[in-house]
């Protein structure tokens, strides 16, 4: 069954049934006066003062930081999405959730979801949800946090456009949802069914949320439709954003500059597991997923 790339410890196959800033130096020219022997002439001894030089002045500490992220830490991935917006996203899913390993949670998480509503010989409509999240700090060499995450957040974008195999392929930016959203939604053909795929990829200040929604009409029912999935898609997005500003709201907002030695750590650095590939081959098929029943 087609579920789109593993990105952060996604979750495993569905259940059975078809489913400069480095240290600035600074110059401190500092010739010694030569003291007066008496021997020289007036000419020599004006020179001689002349060589005296003052300190050249220390950069601007400030011109050298970088702005604080804005945020710290994620929220608990599995609980990004209230009851309500499970019960309309994955109906049959809602005790299914499955959080993605991380070794760091307040930089990088995910979690997902599964659902088949088995109607037996009327067929079968299945539903799969997945949330990922990455922070990115700021960091005096790499640049803030707000623009490393919209570096992720665009090629985020781009491997959801170029996933081959896609029919139909169709994007459009979100208005409404964090400070940047894009929508991106395909068809894929498989031997069970008519995969549809909704990927909504949202940066909230340094933030990336990358959602991804798909549905299928199994066993002769009819595929879901493309926009009603799409609306529910963004509709998650928003909550997912909604989220992250929450759990930030206890003070855990970063307040001071890294320091100019900082490197970026390990997990919020973008991994291959945290990014989609845009190859077929990479994603898990429909008929390898869909081997146990809900």
């Amino acid at each position: 069954m087609h579920r789109p790339a593993q990105r952060v410890g996604r979750a495993p196959r569905l259940t059975r049934i078809l489913v400069s800033a480095a240290a600035v130096p600074v110059a401190l020219a500092a010739a010694g006066c030569s003291s007066d022997s008496g021997s020289g002439s007036s000419a020599d001894k004006a020179a001689q003062k002349g060589t005296a030089a003052t300190p050249s002045a220390s950069p601007s500490t400030s011109a050298d930081a970088v702005k604080p992220a804005a945020y710290a830490t994620l929220p608990a991935p599995c609980s990004v999405f209230s009851k309500k917006t499970l019960g309309e996203l994955v109906p049959k899913g809602l005790k299914s959730a499955k959080s993605g390993k991380s070794d760091d949670a307040k930089d990088r998480s995910s979690c997902s979801w599964n659902s088949l509503d088995n109607k037996g010989v009327k067929g079968s409509q299945f539903r799969w949800l997945n949330v990922s999240l990455l922070r990115f700090d700021s960091d005096a060499t790499r640049g803030e946090g707000n623009q490393l995450a919209q570096t992720y957040y665009d090629k985020q974008v781009k491997d959801a456009q170029t996933v081959t195999g896609a029919t139909g392929a169709r994007s459009e930016p979100v208005s409404g949802i964090g400070d940047a959203s894009t929508a991106v939604r395909y068809g894929l053909k498989k031997k069970e069914g008519s995969f549809k795929q909704q990927t909504v990829v949202t940066r909230v200040e340094n933030v990336v949320i990358t959602l991804d929604y798909n549905g299928a009409g199994l066993a002769g029912d009819k595929a879901p439709s493309a926009d009603d999935l799409t609306k529910a898609a963004e509709k998650a997005a928003k909550e997912a954003v909604a989220a992250v500003a929450s759990a930030n709201q206890d003070g855990s907002r970063a307040t001071t500059a890294p320091s100019q030695s900082a490197s970026p750590s390990k997990s919020a650095s973008p991994s291959k597991s945290a990014s989609p590939s845009a190859s077929a081959s990479s994603r898990p098929s429909a008929s390898a997923s869909a081997t146990k029943k809900n």
